[in-house]
């Protein structure tokens, strides 16, 4: 079928067996695609180098998970899934979910978790439940997202005004504040300032020079300010220690039916999240483009990277919608640039891992409220506010329930609320599905 079937409307290829994308974009491969997916993957590494750790340090995992993930899962995102420019790895959208995993199980939890979302997902792929997860109500989607980026941004606020922590903050959200306030007479200019500029100078790269990789020329020079001038804020290495130069021994903690049936719920959250965030990061990738992803090929390969991440004991992966964006802009024609990608992840983690603990704390926690601000997509508002009243209370329910509640709950009721609105309004025309632009 045409690759670019569809196009116009976003909607996924109806395929009906495993077929990776890159079996169809390698036929009549030339030199000048090749130096252009090349270039998208170095370009694509850059701004995926400092996300992924700051994404795994505030999901309370090592730094180095975070770009063991982006390789490992990265690699196989784009080997094996359906989009042609679709880049996987770490995202925001999972921060909420593995915190909680890991304070409730340990990191081992998470690991079983994991692999156990990534058999659910080949499972649900080749079952072709690819296309189910667009009737997942639209109001959901955004209740839960821009509650996930509330608790991100809350999460981010220690490293970003440097105060005295101490022992680990509480998870829950409401107790998490309160305690921050309480410190709140420990702030660190230095810390802040580091912080706020940052900020500014990844918003001034943006907009002035949106082609650059501004997300990590940003951090780098914060970092560097930190390094050179001395200055007493946290870094990786103070907090961490060093960033492994290798990749781990592939294996899995200790197994029993008991522990299984104990993360399944975590497991089931983690599967949806994966498929819910891929495919609209695909649907995102079709529109920019102008392709046609495989559905049902993406959900598969979305489970063998969970798997394979949670050999090499990374984080949760799926499609990025950001990364994958970035990716499409840097000129990527096919899924070598995600190869690529993870390829030069890989490279930096072998010959340049000590630089990496010089990264500045404030600096990678500007870069999650910032992420967390384009989570929430600020610029819809007013389109939201002139959605339907229901729609609008199931989004604020949903929202609620994720910040105040838990996000399997608010998923579940998110749902079976959405789907009695959607049986209440038959023969109503549904709103046509919005891909997200965060």
């Amino acid at each position: 079928m045409d690759d670019k079937a569809g196009a116009d409307t976003g909607n996924a290829q109806p395929d009906r067996r495993f077929q990776p994308k890159i079996l169809t974009t390698l036929r009549g491969y030339e030199l000048s695609t090749l130096v252009s997916d090349l270039g998208a993957g170095l370009t694509v590494a850059m701004v995926a180098l400092p996300l992924a750790m700051a994404i795994a340090i505030a999901s309370g995992a090592n730094p180095g998970a975070g770009l063991v993930t982006a390789i490992v899962a990265g690699f196989l995102i784009s080997a094996l899934g359906g989009s042609r420019v679709q880049i996987g790895g770490p995202t925001g959208a999972f921060i909420v979910v593995v915190y909680a995993v890991i304070a409730d199980h340990g990191y081992d939890g998470l690991v079983l978790a994991t692999f156990m979302a990534g058999i659910i997902l080949m499972v649900a792929g080749l079952l072709r439940a690819g296309r189910l997860i667009r009737h997942v109500p639209e109001p959901v989607i955004n209740g839960f997202t821009i509650g996930i980026a509330v608790i991100i941004a809350a999460s981010q606020i220690g490293d970003f005004l440097g105060l005295d922590a101490g022992a680990k903050l509480p998870a829950d959200f409401l107790a998490k504040l309160s305690a921050l306030w309480q410190i709140r007479d420990t702030v660190s200019l230095p810390s802040l300032m580091i912080a706020a500029v940052t900020m500014i100078l990844i918003v001034v790269f943006r907009r002035a020079a949106p082609r650059w990789p501004g997300l990590v020329v940003a951090v780098a020079l914060t970092s560097g300010a930190v390094a050179l001038l001395g200055l007493d804020v946290d870094t990786i290495a103070s907090r961490f220690g060093a960033i492994p130069s290798h990749l781990p021994a592939p294996g899995l903690p200790p197994v029993s039916l008991d522990r299984l049936i104990d993360l399944l719920p975590s497991a089931l959250i983690i599967a949806f999240l994966a498929g819910v965030e891929s495919l609209l990061s695909a649907l995102v990738a079709d529109r920019m483009a102008g392709t046609a992803h495989r559905s049902n090929t993406e959900i598969v390969a979305q489970g063998a990277a969970n798997c394979a991440s949670a050999l090499f004991a990374g984080l949760p992966a799926t499609g990025a919608i950001a990364r994958t964006a970035t990716n499409i802009r840097a000129g990527a024609k096919t899924p070598v640039a995600g190869l690529a990608h993870a390829a030069f992840l890989l490279a930096f983690m072998m010959l340049a891992a000590p630089l990496a603990g010089l990264l500045a704390l404030p600096a990678l926690a500007a870069v999650l409220v910032l992420t967390a601000w384009n989570m929430a997509e600020p610029q819809h508002l007013g389109e939201r506010l002139r959605a339907r009243r229901s729609d609008q209370l199931l989004l604020l329910m949903t929202l609620a329930l994720t910040v105040l509640a838990d996000l399997t709950i608010a998923i579940g009721a998110g749902v079976a609320v959405g789907l009695m609105l959607r049986l209440r309004r038959r023969g109503t025309p549904e709103p046509d599905w919005h891909t997200p632009d965060r």
